[in-house]
């Protein structure tokens, strides 16, 4: 309890104490968006004074003095991937990843949006739907997560609660390899926005008002695509070696064909497969093949090449741009 001499009576000098402690209370905020919105400071002060000079001390209770702390309406929008998302030209569903966070001291809804035409990249993505992440593990699950329908599923945030939302979009299929494309998500106070300090009387939570705080009660962030446009080059060679130790097409040589596959551009291929029939008038060599110089065996197993019978196949899977494989086989020539 705060103690004020009170020695001559002035009631104004009181009032002027009271008031300061009041405000002094409303000051220090309890949390992160300062003291929930709808609290009641109150405070009482007491002064004490002699009613006759040098004599007992009485005390004196001044009246109640009751601030509600009104609602601060703020808001913020971060792009939460790592790094440009990769994307391929053509491709649908492709995600972006944002979080939205209440910074204000009381629950509110927002009203969600985006902007992907906005210049400054490459390409325009073309936004499909907005998605709240429903189960809350920050990854998009497809069938689970909601759809965003403004109006109908606004988010709505207890103080200092984030969310994660997902953007899906499209890329055009003229956007070229390394291209960039951006998408900015955007969202605003239900209650209200505008310039700091602007109020909304009685709109609060508890009942006082609603303040649009710094960030004007609206929020943005950019979220990046970047288009991986790989190719495939695929080169076949073959040499001989006769029953002679020379390089003849006669009948016993042995021929090795060699099948190459260079990934170039950016990003990755996926499901790559090296498969080549075995020519008419020759006999496959059996245990010959290989990729990259490791011997494959023939049968259809976990190293991913297998002699079918007719010919030879090898799975590579995904391949990333530079990367550069190579298949060998043997033929005889009957």
């Amino acid at each position: 309890m705060t103690y004020i001499q009170y020695q001559r009576g002035t009631k104004a000098a009181l009032a002027t104490a009271v008031s300061a402690i009041a405000l002094a209370s409303v000051s220090s905020p309890a949390a992160a968006a300062g003291t929930p919105a709808g609290t009641n400071i109150q405070n009482v002060a007491t002064a004490t004074y002699e009613p006759v000079p040098g004599g007992p001390a009485t005390s004196i209770d001044s009246n109640k003095v009751t601030l509600k702390v009104d609602e601060l309406l703020d808001v913020a929008v971060a792009w939460a991937d790592p790094a440009d998302v990769d994307a391929t030209s053509g491709a649908t569903g492709q995600v972006l990843r944002f979080t939205l966070t209440n910074a204000g001291n009381g629950a509110e809804s927002f009203r969600l949006g985006t902007v992907a035409n906005g210049g400054g990249d490459d390409f325009d993505p073309s936004v499909t739907s907005i998605v709240l992440d429903s189960n809350g593990n920050q990854a998009y699950d497809a069938g689970v997560d909601a759809v965003y329908v403004a109006g109908s599923n606004d988010p709505e945030l207890a103080a200092d609660q984030s969310l994660t939302i997902f953007v899906l979009s499209s890329i055009p299929a003229g956007a070229l390899d390394a291209q960039r494309g951006k998408v900015q998500l955007t969202a605003v106070s239900k209650t209200g926005s505008g310039a700091p300090g602007t109020s909304f009387a009685g709109l609060g939570q508890g009942g006082g008002d609603a303040v649009v705080g710094a960030t004007g009660a609206d929020g943005d962030d950019d979220g990046w695509f970047k288009v991986g446009k790989a190719s495939i080059g695929f080169t076949k060679s073959a040499s001989l070696l006769d029953p002679w130790g020379g390089s003849t097409s006669a009948p016993g040589s042995v021929i090795t064909y060699s099948l190459t596959a260079t990934v170039t551009g950016s990003g990755s291929l996926g499901n790559v497969r090296i498969s080549d029939a075995i020519p008419s008038g020759t006999s496959y060599a059996a245990g010959s093949l290989a990729l990259d110089g490791a011997a494959l065996s023939d049968a259809a197993d976990s190293d991913g090449g297998a002699f079918t019978g007719t010919g030879i196949s090898v799975g590579l899977g995904t391949l990333p741009s530079g990367a550069s494989r190579t298949v060998t086989f043997k033929v005889k020539i009957d």
